[in-house]
């Protein structure tokens, strides 16, 4: 009986055994990366697990996608520690915000965080606003800077150097991050974060919690396949390049009808795109600018322009796919090779391609009763009011406006209903 009853205890302690979820947020913060962490959040309730650990390494990215992440943390009934690793990465933009609003802020040694500054104010300088567009950054940066006051209260970190990262820009080193009182420690690794965290409290909504990870079980969550393609397609350069796929595949399809393959891959493409699109801060006037100079490619084929419209639709192509997306604002942009190889092939692809198919429509015709008029005929007999020739290496019934004789060759003038009309001069 002691021995069933100790088999039942082992049996049963994994499931009062302390859990410890880990993920990981690199890149720049979008769509996916809020969509990651909800779903991380709900999967360490589920697991019973005791505190999350984000090991965070971003250059910034969307303000939206940053404040859901903040709302999940600030509403986690669990403490939630951000740790910036590995060595050299970076919490700047709206990493820092995460950052003032987890429960425990660390860094590893030779990282950095700062720059928090909304990106509508690093923008023109002021002589080139008019006072609208000021006011409205004037918004913006009050917006920001009262939120991260607001964070830095809740968790008791410096506000001071908070509002400087905001309205200044500022950035600061780990070690000085520690010395101002914007983050907690400094740690090498997550095995010595552990170790100083040991029996510390921290405060959730209206108690205190004490930090335990002896004999803890740690569970790494990995977005799923929903999460990744999301990552993948709202990568600016991803989105860029099947924005292309879609225009290069729809007007293949309707300059060769039929073709099938490259319409529904120019659909599916472009659905995509437009999808991106939708969750990504575009400007309309970069995709304007691409569709102008897709235009200008195109009159280039029509039109004798001496390289002109080519010259003028390349360099249109060029800024509207520069000015697409804002690397400040999403925390990477469309790489710039990338789009001199776009601009260099769709070049040559409205010109090479366009100018073989108006030269194949305008070719002599090869095949068909077309390929026929002005080829001789050989009459053979009169037969009523036909002729029997043989034209083509075929025998067929013909008229004639003059008299012909068995053995004379006439010339095909015309044809119907597969009777040739014939004509006696070539």
């Amino acid at each position: 009986m002691k021995k069933l009853l100790l088999i039942l205890l082992c049996s049963l302690l994994p499931l009062f055994a302390q859990t410890i979820t880990h993920l990981r947020i690199e890149g720049a913060i979008g769509p996916a990366s809020s969509a990651y962490v909800k779903s991380a959040f709900d999967y360490a309730q589920q697991n019973g697990s005791s505190t999350v650990v984000i090991s965070l390494n971003t250059p910034g990215g969307l303000s939206s996608s940053m404040r859901v992440i903040i709302q999940e943390i600030l509403n986690s009934p669990l403490p939630i520690i951000i740790y910036v690793s590995p060595q050299g990465a970076q919490a700047a933009s709206a990493g820092t915000y995460i950052l003032y609003a987890s429960h425990i802020a660390a860094m590893a040694p030779g990282t950095n965080l700062g720059a928090a500054t909304p990106v509508s104010m690093i923008s023109p300088s002021n002589n080139e606003q008019n006072l609208s567009s000021l006011a409205m950054e004037k918004k913006v940066l009050n917006d920001s800077t009262a939120y991260i006051i607001s964070l830095a209260q809740l968790r008791e970190r410096n506000i001071t150097w908070a509002v400087e990262a905001v309205k200044e820009g500022k950035s600061t080193s780990a070690q000085d991050a520690l010395r101002y009182g914007v983050i907690d420690l400094i740690v090498s690794s997550e095995k010595e974060l552990f170790e100083k965290l040991e029996g510390r409290e921290v405060q959730i909504s209206d108690k205190h919690v004490t930090l335990s990870f002896k004999g803890a079980e740690h569970l790494y969550y990995e977005p799923d396949w929903k999460n990744r393609f999301l990552s993948i397609i709202t990568n600016p350069n991803i989105a860029y390049i099947l924005l292309m796929l879609g225009v290069y595949g729809i007007f293949f399809e309707l300059m060769s009808p039929g073709s099938i393959y490259p319409g529904i891959i120019g659909l599916i493409s472009g659905v995509l795109a437009l999808y991106a699109l939708n969750l990504l801060p575009f400007s309309f006037a970069g995709l304007l600018l691409i569709v102008i100079g897709l235009a200008l490619m195109i009159t280039e084929v029509f039109v004798s322009g001496f390289g002109i419209f080519g010259i003028a639709g390349t360099v249109s192509f060029a800024l509207g796919s520069i000015l697409l997306f804002d690397a400040k604002t999403l925390g990477e942009g469309v790489s710039l090779p990338l789009i001199i190889a776009f601009c260099i092939s769709s070049l040559a692809f409205f010109i090479l391609l366009l100018r073989f198919v108006f030269s194949s429509r305008s070719a002599k015709i090869v095949s068909g009763t077309e390929e026929m008029i002005s080829m001789p005929a050989e009459v053979i007999e009169k037969d009523g009011e036909f002729y029997r020739v043989r034209c083509h290496g075929e025998i067929w019934k013909a008229t004639s406006d003059t008299e012909l004789h068995s053995g004379d060759t006439a010339y095909v003038d015309s044809i119907s209903n597969l009777t040739l009309n014939l004509r006696s001069n070539p």
